[in-house]
């Protein structure tokens, strides 16, 4: 293709790129001004409304007197739901899909470097950060990208490379145009654009194209007064529009694998330049496809809809109820407090009376022959002020989920029985769990986008330190053909619904029916060290249990038998390395290697001559 043709079918493609971004974000509008709204509810501007002509403004005072002071009950019912999903643990462990040894000891190879993988990461932060995007707005996603400037650092040929990392990053739901909002599924989207406002200086550090900026408009906080009354103001964010100069807006449009590309397709734009076009380039999805390198975690799901919900939007109206209640009680309570004065037109000098009011040892003066000035009898305060107020207070709890045990962290007086108060404590949880579960499967798809990456990038074999079960550090060489993350499931727990004390009890309640013992009433070694670990003593003021130290020994000798020979020691633990070894031998990836049983069968009948050695001593 001529160079005049290739830049002309270029423009043509910036052009319709630009134009597919525009329509998408036009079509995403009302969707973009209820997050902005839920912010702004969040953060204590709970005047605003969305106009017709489609911004956030704030609706004044009708009255100079009119009290507009904020009673945010939405800021510690997000915060408590946010408390209690940081039980949802961002680290994963991979099952293995039967229980033969060398599924076993794979996947615990595999969770040991994805779990390093996810701590250097910071997966963790990330977690957190994400799950106060989807709480405020409904959704959040995380990119999951090979980067070519992390890792280890090398020179080569006088030049600095990298060896390449994962490189996760949270991208709020302002970011993300899908092609169509009626698609739950985002990997069944034809098309996902992200798009983000960069610098030109970051263009040209990452890209390598000089692009020209332009002004782009941005979110920011500013403060603003617009509670209070009677003359008195305060200050609340805002969240309003900030241009940004000298920027510009990358889109970066992936579309899905189809008949006319296989692949998929990737197309990066700044401004009128084109900085990318090619194949999608991940091979992120299953059975070795490519797909988006992008997850979404919904708060709460919606039913033919892309985006989630907040339980933000739900609480709005009620919390606009509860704000003109309270302030029209307390403009109840100044007129009771500060008295209505009914005068006779003429009779005093009202401007005086205005200013300074009805002072202790005021003289009052009035027209000789009127009626003095009276207090208007303004009565009390209408009992269904109370009433509506518990009403509104209640519907707070059922709307959102988050109740007095959540949101004060004490029980209700009027419940004193240990089985209601489990039952409330199990109900709460449940009516969070299904966000997560959201949590959850995005934690899932995030350790096989990970877990993928390294095995489509990472040929040549790299070293991590791994962190043990005893607090031992593990120096572990890996490459991309021990990562088999499509023949293993990964897995996480449940942690609102089976919590540490639930399996400490359940634990207890097993030993106390004596389902864990042998034939002879006894605990097993092995069962000790797991019972242990169970109740949490596995780490326990970092002591090896002499019984755990055997049985990673014989783990360590298993791996190594194929490497030099192995003689048993005098101190070994030699039923608990029988047991190991014989486990290892009858694992399926050795049915065929005659000479790997003989050499392990041989080491295992040397643990027995210690044995036998030892009971004829006896």
């Amino acid at each position: 293709m001529k160079e005049k043709d290739k830049k002309a079918l270029h423009d043509q493609i910036v052009k319709e790129v630009k134009q597919d971004f525009e329509e998408r974000r036009q079509k995403r509008r009302p969707v973009e001004l209820a997050w902005r709204l839920n912010m702004n509810f969040l953060m204590g501007n709970q005047y605003a409304s969305i106009t017709p002509t489609g911004d956030i403004d704030d609706y004044g005072r009708q009255y100079y007197w009119q009290e507009r002071e904020v009673y945010n009950h939405i800021a510690p019912i997000v915060e408590t739901r946010l408390a209690k999903l940081t039980r949802v643990k961002s680290g994963v462990s991979i099952r293995p899909k039967t229980s033969d040894e060398c599924d076993v000891q794979s996947a615990k190879f595999a969770t040991a470097i994805l779990q390093s993988i996810m701590e250097e990461n910071c997966f963790s932060a990330l977690l957190q950060k994400a799950n106060g995007w989807a709480e405020t707005c409904g959704s959040v996603f995380y990119k999951i990208a090979w980067n070519n400037e992390k890792g280890k650092k090398f020179i080569l040929d006088g030049k600095t490379v990298y060896d390449g990392d994962v490189d996760i990053t949270v991208c709020p739901p302002f970011e993300i145009y899908p092609e169509n909002l009626q698609i739950e599924s985002l990997q069944d989207q034809p098309s996902i654009i992200h798009a983000k406002a960069y610098s030109v200086d970051d263009v040209k550090r990452i890209w390598g194209v000089d692009v020209k900026g332009e002004d782009v408009n941005v979110f920011t906080l500013d403060k603003t007064g617009v509670t209070g009354g009677f003359g008195y103001t305060a200050s609340v964010p805002k969240i309003i529009d900030e241009v940004r100069h000298d920027a510009v807006i990358v889109i970066e449009k992936y579309e899905k694998p189809t008949a006319k590309f296989k692949d998929g397709r990737l197309i990066i734009v700044a401004g009128d330049t084109l900085l990318y076009l090619g194949d999608l380039p991940y091979v992120n999805g299953e059975g070795g496809k490519r797909q988006y390198p992008f997850i979404k975690q919904n708060s709460l799901d919606n039913v033919g809809v892309f985006f989630g919900t907040s339980v933000i939007e739900r609480i709005i109206p009620v919390q606009r109820a509860y704000n003109a209640l309270k302030n029209r009680k307390h403009e109840f309570l100044n007129r009771l407090s500060m008295g209505v004065l009914a005068t006779e037109d003429g009779s005093v000098d009202t401007d005086q009376l205005e200013a300074e009011g009805l002072a202790p040892g005021k003289i009052l003066v009035y027209r000789q022959g009127s009626n003095p000035p009276a207090l208007l009898n303004p009565g009390s305060i209408p009992h269904d002020f109370y009433l509506e107020e518990n009403r509104l207070l209640e519907e707070f709890t059922m709307i959102s989920g988050v109740s007095e045990i959540m949101k004060y962290s004490e029980l209700p007086d009027n419940v004193t029985s240990g089985v209601a108060i489990s039952m409330l404590i199990e109900q709460d949880d449940t009516r969070i769990s299904v966000t997560a579960e959201n949590i959850r499967e995005a934690v899932r798809e995030s350790g096989k986008h990970i877990l993928r990456l390294y095995k489509q990038f990472a040929k040549s074999r790299r070293l991590r330190s791994i962190a043990g079960e005893n607090g031992e550090l593990e120096m572990l060489y890996f490459g991309a053909s021990d990562l088999t993350s499509d023949d293993l499931v990964l897995d996480t727990e449940n942690e609102l619904i089976e919590t540490p004390s639930s399996r400490k009890n359940m634990v207890l309640e097993l030993m106390n029916l004596g389902l864990l013992t042998d034939e002879n009433g006894r605990y097993s070694e092995r069962t000790k060290c797991k019972i242990l670990e169970t109740l949490g003593f596995g780490n326990w003021e970092n002591s090896r249990d002499i019984a755990d130290l055997h049985l990673k020994k014989a783990q360590r000798e298993n791996r190594a038998f194929g490497e030099r020979e192995i003689i048993p020691d005098s101190f070994d633990d030699h039923e608990i390395h029988i047991e190991e070894h014989t486990k290892f031998m009858l694992s399926p990836e050795f049915d065929m290697d005659g000479k790997m049983k003989e050499t392990i069968a041989a080491h295992v009948n040397k643990h027995r001559e210690f044995i036998d050695a030892a009971n004829i001593n006896l």
